[in-house]
């Protein structure tokens, strides 16, 4: 499959393993190492060094969103309500299930 400077990282999927090879590789291979993408995307197997740098800058901009306050916290307590069940509810029902 040829890479396309305009494909998105996120429209590739990566695997959770992928994902795990990809920080630790991250952690080996700091900035300043010599062909760095290179060295992750063989590290992560099946990313090019264009993918694995694609990933790593949707990374870099989900973090910093997040530290900038851009991403909206959930709002926990509407999630369970809109399921049919308060967090009381939904708590008191897995303790049933547990005891």
């Amino acid at each position: 499959m040829a890479s396309s400077s305009m494909t998105s990282s996120r429209s590739s999927s990566w695997t959770t393993k992928q994902n795990k090879q990809f920080e630790e590789a991250l952690a080996k291979y700091d900035k300043e190492t010599p062909d760095r993408w290179h060295n992750i995307a063989r590290s992560v197997g099946g990313k090019s060094a264009d993918e694995v740098r694609r990933h790593y800058e949707a990374l870099v901009k989900d973090i910093m969103q997040i530290e900038t306050d851009q991403v909206p916290i959930p709002n926990y307590r509407a999630i369970a309500n809109t399921r049919g069940y308060s967090n009381e509810q939904r708590l008191m029902k897995n303790l049933k299930l547990q005891g």
